[in-house]
């Protein structure tokens, strides 16, 4: 399997001497966020991670590879190439064999990471269950359940079906753990209605969980909710009736798959004029610094 893999120098040298690496997906580079705002922000998470003494390891297939950091130019080259594949896990074989550039999903991130023993991951929010269609669930949850990575992100997007994206997670047997919060977050929003089964408030307990889990033998990974910052949030009462007039037209629009998550996205994005945009930035921080944080512990 090690064929397929390509090291930045960075990352090999921490592997090589066992120092704290976080992961990063990068989606939200090659599709989550407009161009230039998706390279500074991919610039700044990189020194956030750095700043606390951990090895940033974005991930990303560049020309066939997949790579386990980046360097400045391939960051780059995900943020501005209009080009670039968006590949979860299923689409890996293809992009790999036909030497295509993708930006991985938190699918595919989980895969990559915990193939090359990384144990923590950050990103945004994760994918889950798709409102109006209980069928139509994000491969997020099914690696959640297959990898042993911590993964922490603002809870799941509020794009979807929370309930029944909760309810997924708990049939598959993982983890959730609100950082600070007993409610579930939804990226935008800092608080819902859904309770959550655990809460801790600091980075000591979530290791003591993590390990624990592992210890246990169990085989999943463990998701942390982490809220958007309260100064960076958008009420629910703001936010949802965007997301609703954004999911109604994908709807007529026939638009599904890979395609909706970026779609929809955007559209709110239009329609908040850019704060949904700022909230994103702000939310991604705040789960980086974290997730640095939760790697430099040792999990």
């Amino acid at each position: 399997m090690q064929q397929f893999f390509d090291y930045s120098d960075e990352v090999k040298h921490a592997i090589q001497n066992n120092n704290p690496i976080l992961a990063m997906e990068s989606t939200i580079i090659s599709h989550g966020m407009p161009y230039p705002h998706n390279l500074e922000t991919a610039k700044t998470l990189e020194k956030i991670v750095r700043d606390h003494g951990v090895i940033p390891a974005t991930i990303a297939i560049i020309n066939g590879k997949i790579k386990i950091g980046l360097s400045e130019s391939e960051l780059e080259q995900l943020a501005s190439d209009k080009h670039v594949k968006k590949a979860s896990r299923r689409d890996l074989a293809y992009i790999l064999s036909q030497g295509f550039s993708a930006g991985t999903t938190v699918a595919a991130t989980l895969f990559c990471a915990a193939r090359v023993g990384i144990k923590v991951f950050a990103t945004g929010g994760i994918g889950g269950v798709h409102r109006g269609d209980d069928h139509d669930i994000s491969a997020d949850l099914i690696e959640l359940a297959r990898n042993p990575v911590a993964v922490i992100c603002a809870g799941a997007k509020a794009i979807l079906n929370l309930p029944r994206t909760l309810e997924f997670l708990e049939t598959f047997s993982v983890p959730v753990v609100g950082y600070r919060t007993n409610v579930l977050p939804a990226f935008y929003t800092d608080k819902t209605q859904y309770a959550l089964p655990a809460t801790v408030n600091d980075v000591s307990s979530l290791v003591k969980i993590i390990r624990t889990h592992w210890q246990l033998g169990m085989t999943s990974g463990v998701l942390i909710t982490n809220p958007i910052p309260e100064t960076s949030a958008i009420p629910a009462d703001v936010i949802e009736p965007v997301i609703a007039y954004a999911v109604e037209k994908a709807q007529r629009e026939n638009i599904v798959g890979k395609a909706i998550t970026p779609f929809l996205l955007k559209e709110v994005a239009e329609k908040t004029k850019g704060e949904s945009l700022k909230a994103n930035i702000a939310l991604i921080k705040n789960n980086v610094t974290l997730g640095a944080e939760l790697a430099f512990a040792r999990v």
